[in-house]
């Protein structure tokens, strides 16, 4: 029953775990399904009389159990005998798919709620199972296979698609039994085991290949009807063309107005298609049994049809009765019909074909029975190529000098080119139709226990006939016979009705009819899949099919079918529709197995299937066997059927509604998913490897929305959806007061990030501090490997303000933070500015000053921009300063080399520049950072004490740019004296050469230089530490107008480019030295 207690009269349980008993309702009572405990229609049916014992007052109320059954557990509690039952249930029979509504609504729904639990294993799914597999290619097409083929052969090709059915019973009875599967079949099951864009790709070629199916059948009908019931019925003969031309033409006509008629039926109503459902599968069933009759009867008195042959050549008996070149009449010799048909008159001395002339006319027994040893001559194939003269190879045959021209001439013709792989794709619908019994679970007593014994039993019977009938019809049937698709040789005749007992019009009859209902089915079944697809919401396009009529008819989905059935019969060829629904069944019975192992695989909780006889290495072989056999059948067909599944994956991947079934497909990508990060955190990236992992910082407003969102239109332009993108934001507070401020701005953000196209995941933090909240999205973004190595945030404009005086010192914090978790920072400045995705730079440059070497960072940070349309068109610059006694030429070559080797084109631009501007902070920085490193680590200092060394050293070395820049004379005197002060009270304690050097720089100002030795450092180690830091407050404590001044002229190039990328002074470590610091990048 169901969850919610609807449509079964019980009030829903708890599911098992959820508190409670397992299993356990309290307050319930027990009824038939569709009855409340007040619904006075009850029972069975059959009256019971009122209980003595209850009183007049209480017979009112007594009337609510009469009728019931009180048992607890009821095997088969029928009143009426079982022949009678028998009966019953075989009138009530049914083919139709579940969800079929009738037109007589109450009656019919009262009708089906008393029958419809009533269906076991027998009249629900091995009787539908048994019409649906029993079909056109049996009758039209298995006796022509066997004889093209052999017995060989064609035992091989039946063994082979039933091994494939038999292997996909087995995983859809696995998957049948894990739960109640509802109107849709099979399309319900992939769906809800791989995921909507799996179900709806192949529910939809499973809906094709229904829809083609529909076609076949009728197809079939109308060459049973031209061809052996009534072929003066043809609108089309032969004299006004070719013949197979004429039949083709035919077939459309009475094609079309079948297909109307059927569709009528089928709006109207399908009672009247259930009606008929037992007439149907009485024709199959006594087409079957007059069958086995005929082989029987043909041990002791085979059937007398007798084959003409001229030489080893099959003759056409429609236009001739004698099979003879003379005949006497009267003592007279005279030629036959015959005879005028190979001589251009009828007097023995007419001009006769040459063949004809040097062949005999012989006469054999066409059917020689079971125990004639035919079947060793139709034990090997027979290929030919389309027109070829059927021929028996054991007689001799005299061909003559010249080729005979063999059209216009009454021999038995192959109508089309045979060779294996075409005969398994024609005969592979002949074993569809095994999902008939899933497809109607619901109106089963036990769907659990006879989806699969009804399935199983269903296909090893057809099995069994179909493996029989190989051999049978190549042990009685003579083998030119076989071949002869159409029955000409044997008077038009039906080939497997000329084998039948009593009659050969038992088969063709029971044929017709049979295929007549396949049709119907195939057109009342096809548009009820596609409603079910389209009510599920996954196809947008799709979803005006999921409408009909009031009652449920679908009216739309029914024209639809109808209008793609109409183009299988305009093919007008059953050998050329055949292949076509092969593949889209093969492939829905691919993923059927598929799903089966996926889940089995996973060993999800939920997989629990009462069918214990499932593997998941059967699963895989029936799915290779499916693949296999599409690619047989026909390789173009089968890349076509996948072409067309793959776009409709795709497209339900990009437009289809999100559904959450928990699905296989999501189960395997978190195994998948967990595999891969178990592997990545095994060891660090390869620099070969190495991409930007961006932790995207956003600022959220007091409605939570973002206040920069070209950040992630940036982060969008710089990824490209390459590599982990994380965007975070942190609200400050207590996150219970904050639950829904954080949805809400998490729901803003993926919005957001939809709109630009960022690919990546959304984190937002709540702490009490930002500080804080940064700090942990620094340290814990990410998981395993999988963890971001750079960190993108935007310019805090507002760290001016004296409303927020914290604002710098957040940045600066996470400046910090960022290099101390050895991560990458890139600061985007005036962010609103920078151009959306829908912008296209026709032109333009980015700019990259590459000051100080940074392991090519700035490098591949332009070149990844690049990939994107916005930045494509724009070209790559790299500027590098060099001092004047520089060989600036050198430089550029050196440059452009080492872009040579990093394969990237860009243009090198050096920039000259006065040794007193730049050599503080490139030469002592980028030059001789190396050789620092070296020195301190063979110093043996700690790792604080280098550090610290190398902040003075730096800090140093930014005074004295800001002192030595051009300001005024005035300026230029005070700075001098001040810097030449510092390095005197910091040499004076060690070293006299020092103070030499820094009078010397305060005597020639234009060229200051700053070297620093060993013994010098070593001697800095033991120095006073208070001269220290008051050497360090003297400098920065200076008035910052100078600094204003000399940045201005330092960045002086910058304000021409587009795109620009420029590395950040180091951050200070006080507040006084925090404030200059931004005012440095600031500006």
């Amino acid at each position: 029953s169901k969850s919610t207690g609807e449509h079964t009269g019980k009030p829903p349980c708890a599911p098992l775990g959820l508190g409670g008993a397992p299993g356990v309702c309290q307050g319930m009572w027990w009824g038939g399904p569709g009855h409340s405990p007040a619904d006075p229609e009850v029972g069975d049916g059959v009256p019971r009389e009122s209980s003595p014992f209850i009183t007049n007052a209480d017979m009112d109320k007594g009337i609510i159990y009469e009728g019931k059954n009180m048992a607890l557990f009821e095997e088969e509690m029928d009143s009426n005998p079982m022949v009678s039952s028998l009966l019953n249930k075989l009138a009530n029979y049914t083919n139709l798919t579940q969800g079929v509504i009738e037109h007589e609504a109450d009656e019919d729904s009262k009708r089906r709620e008393i029958k419809a639990p009533r269906m076991g294993t027998f009249i629900g799914v091995y009787l539908p199972c048994l019409q649906n597999i029993l079909g056109v290619i049996l009758f039209l097409r298995l006796t022509w296979i066997v004889g093209t083929a052999g017995v060989l052969e064609s035992f091989i090709i039946v063994f082979m698609c039933c091994a494939c059915t038999m292997l996909t019973a087995i995983s859809m009875s696995a998957i049948a039994t894990n739960g109640v599967v509802p109107a849709g079949g099979s399309y319900y099951m992939i769906s809800r085991s791989l995921g909507p864009e799996f179900g709806g790709a192949v529910g939809l070629c499973f809906y094709l290949g229904t829809t083609f199916a529909g076609a076949m059948y009728i197809l079939g009908t109308i060459e049973i009807l031209l061809t052996y019931i009534s072929p003066s019925a043809a609108i089309f003969k032969s004299e006004d063309g070719g013949e197979a031309e004429a039949m083709l033409n035919n077939m459309r006509v009475y094609g079309t107005c079948i297909i109307a008629l059927m569709a009528i039926v089928v709006f109207v109503g399908v009672k009247y298609v259930n009606k008929l459902a037992l007439v149907f599968l009485a024709c199959v069933i006594l087409s079957i049994i007059a069958i086995y009759a005929g082989v029987i009867k043909t041990a002791f008195d085979p059937p007398d049809f007798r084959i003409c042959l001229l030489g080893n050549r099959t003759l056409s008996r429609r236009n001739f009765d004698t099979c003879a070149k003379f005949t006497k009449i009267d003592n007279k010799t005279e030629t036959t019909r015959l005879w005028r048909l190979f001589c251009d008159s009828a007097l023995l001395n007419a001009t006769c074909d040459e063949y004809f002339s040097l062949n005999n006319v012989t006469e054999i027994q066409g059917i020689p029975g079971v125990s004639s040893g035919v079947l060793i001559d139709n034990l090997w194939s027979t290929y030919s190529d389309k027109g070829s003269v059927v021929e028996k190879r054991e007689l001799p045959s005299l061909t003559g000098t010249e080729e005979t021209k063999v059209a216009g001439l009454p021999y038995v013709f192959t109508d089309i080119m045979t060779f294996f792989t075409m005969l398994v794709g024609i005969y592979f619908p002949s074993v569809t139709g095994i999902m008939a019994g899933s497809n109607r679970s619901g109106d089963l007593k036990d769907a659990q226990k006879s989806i699969p014994t009804g399935t199983i039993l269903a296909i090893s019977t057809t099995s069994f006939i179909y493996l029989s009938c190989i051999v049978l019809f190549g042990a009685c049937i003579e083998g030119v016979i076989l071949r002869d698709k159409f029955g000409e040789a044997v008077n038009g005749n039906l080939v497997i009705g000329t084998l039948a007992w009593p009659s050969p019009w038992v088969i063709v009859i029971g044929s017709f009819f049979s295929t007549c209902g396949a049709g119907l089915q195939s057109l009342t079944g096809a548009p009820r899949l596609l409603q079910a697809i389209s009510r599920d919401g996954i196809v947008p396009f799709l979803h005006v099919f999921g409408h009909g009529k009031a009652n449920g008819e679908p009216t739309w989905a029914l024209l639809l079918t109808a209008c793609i059935c109409e183009i299988g019969i305009l093919i007008a060829s059953l050998d050329s529709v055949a292949p076509i629904l092969s593949m889209f069944f093969l492939m829905c019975y691919m993923f059927v197995n598929l799903a089966c192992a996926v889940q089995t695989l996973l060993r999800t909780p939920n997989w629990r299937p009462r069918f214990k006889f499932y593997h998941w290495t059967l699963s895989f072989l029936g799915m290779s066997l499916c693949l296999a056999l599409m690619f047989i059948c026909s390789w173009y067909y089968a890349l076509i059927a996948m072409v067309i599944a793959g776009c409709i994956y795709k497209y339900i991947e990009y437009r289809g509604a999100e559904k959450e079934w928990g699905d296989g497909i999501r189960g395997l990508s978190l195994n998948a998913a967990r595999y891969a990060l178990l592997r990545v955190e095994a060891g660090h990236p390869h620099t070969k490897n190495w991409r930007p992992q961006v932790l995207v910082l956003l600022n959220l407003d007091s409605e939570q929305l973002v206040k920069h969102p070209r950040l992630l239109s940036f982060t969008s332009q710089l990824k490209a959806g390459k590599g982990l993108t994380i965007v975070g934001s942190v609200l400050q507070g207590i996150y219970l007061d904050k639950c829904v401020e954080v949805q809400k701005a998490e729901e803003n953000v993926k919005s957001l990030m939809a709109i630009e196209k960022t690919k990546g995941f959304c984190q937002i933090v709540v702490s009490p501090s930002l500080r804080d909240g940064v700090s942990h999205l620094i340290q814990s973004a990410g998981l395993g490997g999988m963890k971001h190595n750079t960190v993108l945030m935007a310019w805090p404009q507002s760290w001016k303000l004296t409303d927020n005086p914290f604002s710098w010192k957040n940045f600066v914090d996470t400046v910090r933070e960022t290099t101390a978790a050895q991560q990458a920072l890139l600061v985007a400045k005036n962010i609103d500015l920078f151009p959306a995705n829908q912008e296209r730079f026709s032109e333009g440059n980015i700019d990259v000053w590459w000051i100080v070497h940074d392991g090519g960072m700035l490098m591949l940070l332009p070149f990844l921009l690049r990939q994107h349309k916005v930045w494509r068109k724009c070209k790559m610059r790299i500027f590098t300063v060099a001092q004047m006694d520089d060989n600036s030429i050198q430089m550029k070559k050196d440059l452009q080399m080492f872009l040579y080797h990093l394969r990237l084109n860009a243009e090198v631009e050096v920039v000259e520049m006065f040794e007193n501007d730049i050599s503080a902070f490139t030469y002592e920085k980028t030059l001789v950072m190396e050789q620092r490193s070296q020195m301190l680590k063979q110093m043996q200092l700690s790792k604080n004490e280098r550090e610290r060394e190398i902040q003075s050293i730096t800090d140093e070395s930014r005074g004295s740019i800001r002192r030595q820049r051009h300001c005024s004379p005035q300026c230029v005197g005070q700075d001098k004296q001040v810097l030449a002060q510092l390095i005197h009270d910091r040499n004076t304690a060690s070293h006299s050469a020092a103070v030499v050097q820094a009078n010397a720089a305060a005597a020639a100002p234009e060229r200051v230089q700053m070297t620093w030795t060993k013994e010098k450092l070593v001697s800095e180690k033991h120095k006073n530490k208070e001269t220290n830091l008051t050497g360090f407050k003297d400098i920065f404590n200076l008035n910052f107008t100078i600094a204003d001044r000399k940045m201005q002229n330092c960045y002086q190039y910058f304000e021409r480019f587009s795109c620009l990328f420029k590395p950040p002074p180091q951050p200070q470590k006080n507040k006084t030295r925090l404030q200059n610091h931004l005012k440095c990048i600031d500006y």
